[in-house]
């Protein structure tokens, strides 16, 4: 069962997660308002994934994953806001996030995209995939272009991969493209170190901007 530790500073919305979350048998391990309380809630509920929102009083979501993705058996990260636009999910992802999920997101989804990036995956939902498109809109087609000029680097085997990785593991990529997660993680490494990414998250939304229509 995956361990979820909650940050926001709305207490309605942490109180609608739990729920939701514990209908869908994810663990909710504890709660936190701030940013400024991550060290400590980690330290006592030791969570599998960290879902916080970004806009908090204190210590923004952002500031806190780049503040302790990289301790020491850190928690994975997965930012959780009503917005975002190309360059909020991109600092949000290079600070150290395993993935970007919307508020607007159906409820439903989020245990899979959860349990998911506890197994090593990455998330970026369809909602946050909407509003990085929304957002892009005055760059669109360079936007589109350029990802797709990317994703045109990559070998037939490597993209498809790529297409899979939000919401997937290896283990559940490997099946369906009939290879050994290890193969699927050579992959993942192999396109990332092309393009210039820091993680399967980016590749996520690299993938996300070259599907729309420019």
């Amino acid at each position: 069962m995956t361990k979820v530790l909650i940050v926001d500073d709305d207490a309605y919305v942490r109180n609608s997660l739990r729920t939701i979350l514990g209908s869908q048998g994810i663990d909710v391990v504890g709660e936190a308002d701030d940013g400024d309380q991550v060290p400590e809630k980690i330290a006592r509920h030791r969570p599998d994934v960290v879902l916080i929102d970004l806009q908090m009083a204190r210590v923004g979501g952002e500031e806190a994953i780049r503040r302790n993705a990289d301790r020491p058996e850190a928690p994975r990260f997965v930012a959780l806001t009503n917005f975002g636009s190309e360059d909020a999910v991109m600092r949000v992802l290079r600070a150290g996030a395993a993935g970007f999920l919307s508020k607007d997101d159906d409820p439903m989804t989020l245990a899979a995209h959860l349990n998911a990036v506890a197994e090593g995956g990455a998330a970026l939902s369809s909602g946050a995939a909407s509003a990085v498109i929304r957002r892009s809109a005055p760059t669109r087609h360079t936007k589109v272009t350029t990802a797709r000029t990317q994703l045109a680097q990559l070998t037939d085997r490597e993209r498809e991969v790529a297409a899979l990785v939000a919401g997937h593991t290896n283990d559940q990529i490997g099946r369906r493209l009939n290879m050994s997660p290890n193969t699927v993680k050579a992959h993942v490494k192999n396109a990332t170190t092309k393009l210039d990414l820091v993680s399967r998250a980016e590749l996520a939304v690299v993938v996300a901007l070259a599907s729309i229509d420019a």
